[in-house]
């Protein structure tokens, strides 16, 4: 059985800002990430484009039936609820809104399962409402890890205080925090290149 690990990440108002700060120098991790940000069509591609410049992983906006690779981002698109499948692919489907957003974290949250040898780690950001709290709370009843953003650096403290009300959260965290944490649990593919540090202006935590 091959080791694998899936983190999900899910956001919404100020989520971007703060995926920047997580992503920023991040190396290539031995995981797939996926990201369920709450936002508007139009701004996919400058998202995926953004975060792509800020870390060695490779970002882009996911496709359907898409094979979950190792040191890969996947950015669910706008319009989608996205479900991975057996642990191994992702599904995009349009449906109805859940918690009245679409894409939804608890749709792909919820829609891990265990296996041996996988390891899930599920991460709530800044957001309005409580969607990714069922996500969060699933992630835990198979054996992942969990993260919620902190008050002091949320926009918006909805979703992630949702998250920790449930009592499946390990850990309350800064994005720098959030980072570091990552970088802590998963092992790395491949170090950020020390010539590319701080090289990218747009990426600099704020």
């Amino acid at each position: 059985m091959t080791n694998r690990t899936i983190v999900i990440i899910g956001a919404s108002a100020g989520g971007p800002r703060i995926l920047k700060t997580i992503f920023t120098d991040l190396p290539v991790l031995n995981c797939s990430i996926i990201i369920v940000q709450h936002m508007p069509v139009f701004i996919n591609d400058s998202i995926a484009q953004s975060l792509d410049h800020c870390t060695s992983m490779a970002v882009h906006l996911a496709k359907d039936n898409e094979y979950l690779k190792s040191g890969e981002t996947y950015i669910v698109p706008s319009g989608f609820h996205a479900e991975v499948v057996q642990n191994r692919f992702l599904r995009l489907v349009r449906g109805e809104r859940v918690n009245y957003v679409c894409p939804a974290v608890d749709v792909t949250m919820m829609s891990l399962t265990r296996e041996p040898g996988c390891q899930h780690i599920g991460i709530v950001l800044t957001g309005m409402g409580r969607d990714g709290a069922e996500g969060i709370c699933h992630i835990k009843s198979i054996g992942g890890k969990t993260v919620a953003q902190d008050e002091k650096s949320s926009i918006i403290f909805g979703m992630p205080k949702e998250a920790i009300i449930t009592g499946c959260v390990d850990w309350v965290l800064s994005p720098i925090q959030i980072h570091e944490k990552l970088i802590e649990i998963i092992n790395i593919i491949k170090p950020v290149p020390l010539e590319s540090l701080g090289k990218n202006p747009s990426c600099k935590r704020k």
